[in-house]
């Protein structure tokens, strides 16, 4: 599946976006350059091509628990556009892990883009951890181009864990999640980690709709943004039910860089809870300071308090 199939490049781009090092036990689904490459289904996790158009169908029997599918997504050809609809139906009493995650490898001096538009429908009292990893590599002159959606509508008791991160090498990437509680008590926890540098721009939009009584939303973002880049986080966290949410925005912002929160709340009942929290500012000076007296240079000790931050 790893090296003995596929190259060097792709190998090491598969390792970083989804941590494999060799073929995964249990369902997977790996997309080469616009094309499904190889496909596993599990005795519980069914995995087909769709028909009608790119993607796949993602099919989680009742009561499976402690499963993980990935599906990774490389491209390497400088010049491709690549879009792909992949939809996942979890049943009841789930809990399941899913790794996706997009990586970019382009030496060439047209731009490569990646479009993945992700729908999750999530049964009763089941619990959805979904990592997305994007990176970007290769010493082209052409972009390199990440636009997920990611929809998640959630029955009663369902819950959904998203972590997504992107860390390095991507020029441009718009991300937009949509997340509608509509079960009783169903809960969302949504956690960003993003770090953009040169001109590179990056921008999340998160609308949260909490229709099911004693819903919960967790919206967090943890930023660090370098040199010219330009980052916008929105978040718009909607509670039309006796509900609590809570969106936070919290970056570092460093050179000549420009980072825009724009966190909202919208209450359409009365026992709606809803909180957001921003904060931008650079890294304190005493900080930095203390660690070089601990033999760090000041570059190592911006390095580590980054790198700090960003767990």
């Amino acid at each position: 599946f790893m090296s003995e199939h596929y190259s060097e490049t792709v190998a090491a781009m598969l390792e970083k976006i989804s941590g494999l090092k060799s073929t995964p036990d249990g369902a997977y689904n790996f997309r080469l350059d616009g094309k499904g490459e190889e496909r596993k289904s599990s005795d519980h996790i069914k995995i087909t091509a769709k028909t009608d158009k790119p993607g796949i169908d993602i099919r989680i029997a009742d009561g499976t628990v402690n499963e993980k599918a990935f599906i990774p997504v490389v491209l390497t050809k400088s010049g491709l556009e690549d879009l792909v609809y992949n939809d996942f139906f979890i049943g009841e009493n789930c809990d399941v892990t899913i790794i996706a995650g997009c990586g970019i490898h382009n030496c060439g001096c047209e731009d490569s883009k990646h479009n993945g538009i992700h729908t999750f429908y999530v049964g009763k009292n089941s619990k959805v951890s979904y990592v997305e990893v994007h990176y970007g590599a290769g010493n082209g002159t052409g972009g390199r181009i990440l636009n997920p959606q990611t929809i998640v509508y959630l029955q009663d008791g369902a819950t959904v864990v998203m972590d997504t991160s992107q860390i390095g090498g991507v020029d441009s990437t718009k991300r937009y999640t949509k997340v509608v509680a509509e079960g009783d008590n169903s809960e969302v926890m949504l956690t960003e980690k993003l770090m953009t540098h040169g001109d590179q721009k990056a921008e999340s939009i998160y609308v949260v709709t909490m229709k099911g009584a004693g819903s919960s939303a967790d919206v967090v973002s943890r930023s660090v943004a370098k040199d010219n880049s330009w980052q916008k986080f929105d978040s718009r966290l909607v509670g039309q039910a006796a509900c609590s949410g809570h969106t936070e925005c919290d970056a570092i912002i460093m050179d000549h860089a420009k980072i825009l929160a724009v966190p909202q709340l919208e209450a359409d009942d009365l026992d709606a809870a809803l909180i957001h929290e921003a904060a931008i500012g650079k890294i304190a000076g005493e900080q930095i300071i203390k660690l070089m007296t601990l033999g760090l240079t000041e570059q190592e000790a911006e390095e580590q308090i980054i790198s700090g931050f960003l767990k």
